[in-house]
């Protein structure tokens, strides 16, 4: 199965093509359990494309008949985003592969981000840069929550960061696993406790994040160190917290 943004409809041909190519075209840029490489489509597009694994047992029967798939799942999510103001790579096409009755590989395709940078440069050592991000990521995360969409794993390698035109601009990618409807101080607080920083850096975003949803910035101190300390001081996790 395969479907694909309207806008991007004349590159249906090579879309199509994908499956068959992958594995031996493109730039790798992530592999692990899951592939991501970038492509140049013949229009001269920046496509980056996400390969999830084939899932496991009775979960390849799952993703085929009860449950909507990772790829297309980040698919519908990014264009719900994009929708709503909240910076995403533009979603092109998702394409599902099905074997032995089940869910085998599927594809997210998306236009390739102009942003340089991810959050995750930050994780195991402080830089001045870091602190210049923080207002700006603080505001950005509470216009996602005020238009009532709540990222799962908002965490360091899942958000990327730029200056453009003088100007800090975020994306939010891995955007299978998000939930819609109203976001809670408490939901919102616990929603970035996967980041890593000094102490002072959340102290900081939660006064800029208090402001732009008008809530209380002591109350959303408390529950940001709070859900913060319980993930990081959990086992090794606390290996990669650094004050």
């Amino acid at each position: 199965m395969i479907v694909i943004n309207p806008t991007y409809e004349s590159l249906r041909g090579w879309i199509e093509t994908l499956p068959a190519i992958f594995a031996q075209q493109g730039e790798v840029i992530y592999d692990e359990r899951n592939q991501i490489r970038s492509f140049t489509a013949p229009d001269d597009t920046k496509v980056c494309v996400k390969r999830f694994h084939v899932p496991r047992f009775l979960n390849k029967y799952i993703y085929h008949y009860l449950r909507d798939s990772k790829a297309k799942r980040a698919y519908l999510n990014g264009l719900y985003l994009i929708a709503h103001q909240v910076g995403t790579p533009e979603p092109i096409a998702y394409i599902e592969e099905y074997s032995g009755g089940g869910l085998g590989f599927s594809y997210l395709v998306t236009k390739m981000s102009t942003l340089k940078h991810l959050h995750r440069e930050f994780t195991y050592a402080y830089t001045p840069a870091l602190d210049a991000t923080i207002r700006p990521l603080a505001r950005f995360t509470a216009h996602m929550h005020e238009e009532g969409i709540l990222h799962l794993d908002f965490s360091p390698g899942n958000i990327l960061w730029d200056i453009e035109d003088g100007k800090y601009r975020f994306e939010v990618v891995d955007t299978n696993r998000m939930v819609f409807g109203r976001v809670s101080m408490k939901e919102g607080c616990r929603s970035i406790r996967r980041l890593c920083a000094r102490s002072s850096f959340f102290d900081e975003f939660a006064d800029e994040y208090a402001q732009a949803r008008h809530m209380d910035p002591t109350q959303c101190r408390y529950w940001i160190h709070y859900y913060r300390d319980r993930f990081w001081h959990n086992g090794k996790k606390a290996n990669y917290r650094y004050d």
